[in-house]
C-alpha cells in the first residue's frame, strides 16, 4: 500500500480556477475523508488523484512516484463511484473479475482474487446472481469487490453511499470501516455526510472554494476548529454562533440577556464584536419570565432539540438528553459553562486563541 501527496496542486477550466494550490499528505494505510459544501472541489480533487481530471499545475504522488502525468491505469488506484456501474448481463463473480479478465490475468488467479474479495465482503451467497437480483447495498459491495480484486495501492470513493436509503447507509458505512480495518489500505473518501466523515476518517480534509480550510482528526476538528467555517461545518446539529462584545478579559452576550462571561483568549479591542460559538449540547435552558422564545421542540427519543429565537433575533439550537424533559414552549433563560465556548474574530472569522 502507499501514501498520497499533493504539492501545490492546481486545477483550471480555461480561466476559471477551481483548485487553488492544494498541499496535502495522506499517510500509508490512512483513511482520509474530503468534506465540504457542494462545489467546494472535493470530487474534482479526488478525480485529479485518480487521473480522471488533468492537473493544471503542481504534483501528485502515490507511493513515492510522481503520477501527475500518468494515465489512470498506471497509478495503482481503484475507484468506487456513486453509481454501481455493474454489467447487468453478468453475474456477481463475472462483474468482479471482468477487469482482470480484460487485462489477461489467468483464470485461476482471477478466481482466487474474486473468492478472497467475496469472503471479505460476505458476498459468497450472491456470486451467481445478476445485479437486478441484488439490493442497493449488495450492488455497492460488488462494486467495492471489483476494486479489491485489482489489488490497488489506493482506494478512492466518490460519495459511494449517497444512492442508498438511511438504513443501508449505516450498514455500508460499517462494511467500509471493517474493510479498511481488514486490509489496511490507503483510502480517500469524498462525502457531504457528517456522520460518515466523523465515523470513518483517520483524517478529515475540510475544503471550501477549492482551498483547504483545515486538516486533522475528526475530534481535533470538532473540538479545536481553526475558524468559524470549520466550526460550523463539522458537527450535527451545527455549532451555534451569537454576537458578543469584547471587554476587559470578558465578553458580553446580548442574545442571552446581556450575560458577561470571562475568557482566557486574546480578544480584540474593547467594544469590538466577536462571535461566540457553542455546541447545542453545551447550552442549558430553564423556564423564565422573559428571555429566548422556544420556537419548536423536536423529540427524537434519545435526544431532543429545542429551537430558540433570542431577543436579538439570533437563533440557537439546544440539545437535551431523551430522559430530560425539554422546555417546549414559552420563554427561557440560556446559560452555559464558559469553558465550552469558542471565540472567533467577527471580521476575519478566524479563531481567537
Amino acid at each position: 500500500m502507499s501514501g498520497v501527496t499533493l504539492n501545490k496542486a492546481v486545477k483550471k477550466y480555461g480561466d476559471m480556477q477551481v483548485i487553488h494550490g492544494v498541499d496535502l499528505e495522506i499517510d500509508d494505510g490512512e483513511f482520509c475523508v474530503f468534506v465540504g459544501p457542494s462545489g467546494c472541489g472535493k470530487s474534482t480533487l479526488l478525480r485529479m488523484i485518480a487521473g480522471l481530471e488533468e492537473t493544471t499545475s503542481g504534483e501528485i504522488g502515490i507511493g513515492g512516484r510522481d503520477v501527475t502525468k500518468m494515465d489512470p491505469a498506471e497509478r495503482g488506484i481503484a475507484m468506487v463511484f456513486q453509481t454501481y456501474a455493474l454489467y447487468p448481463h453478468m453475474s456477481v463473480e463475472e462483474n468482479m473479475g471482468f477487469g482482470l479478465k480484460m487485462n489477461g490475468v489467468p483464470k485461476a488467479e482471477i478466481a482466487a482474487k474474486v473468492a478472497e474479495a467475496s469472503r471479505i465482503l460476505q458476498l459468497d451467497p450472491y456470486l451467481k446472481r445478476k445485479p437486478k437480483a441484488l439490493s442497493g447495498g449488495q450492488r455497492q459491495r460488488v462494486a467495492i469487490g471489483r476494486a479489491i480484486v485489482r489489488g490497488p495501492e489506493v482506494f478512492l470513493f466518490d460519495e459511494p453511499l449517497s444512492n442508498l436509503d438511511a438504513e443501508l447507509r449505516v450498514d455500508m458505512r460499517v462494511e467500509i470501516a471493517r474493510l479498511h480495518k481488514d486490509i489496511g489500505a490507503t483510502m480517500i473518501y469524498v462525502t457531504h455526510d457528517q456522520v460518515e466523515a466523523m465515523t470513518l476518517a483517520d483524517k478529515i480534509v475540510v475544503l471550501r472554494g477549492g482551498r483547504i480550510e483545515q486538516v486533522g482528526s475528526p475530534m481535533r476538528l470538532y473540538s479545536d476548529p481553526d475558524n468559524r467555517f470549520v466550526a460550523g461545518f463539522i458537527g450535527s446539529p451545527s455549532m451555534n454562533f451569537v454576537e458578543g462584545i469584547a471587554g476587559d478579559g470578558a465578553v458580553t452576550i446580548a442574545a442571552f440577556g446581556g450575560i458577561t462571561v470571562p475568557v482566557s483568549v486574546a480578544l480584540p479591542a474593547k467594544g469590538k464584536k466577536v462571535l461566540v460559538g457553542l455546541r447545542p449540547q453545551h447550552l442549558n435552558i430553564t423556564p423564565a419570565a422573559d428571555g429566548a422564545r422556544v420556537d419548536l421542540c423536536e423529540q427524537l427519543g434519545g435526544v431532543a432539540y429545542s429551537y430558540l429565537v433570542c431577543p436579538t433575533g439570533e437563533r440557537v439550537i439546544v440539545e437535551t438528553k431523551g430522559e430530560e424533559t425539554p422546555v417546549s414552549e414559552g420563554t427561557v433563560a440560556v446559560s452555559f459553562d464558559p469553558a465550552a465556548a469558542l471565540f472567533f474574530d467577527a471580521e476575519t472569522e478566524g479563531r481567537l486563541r
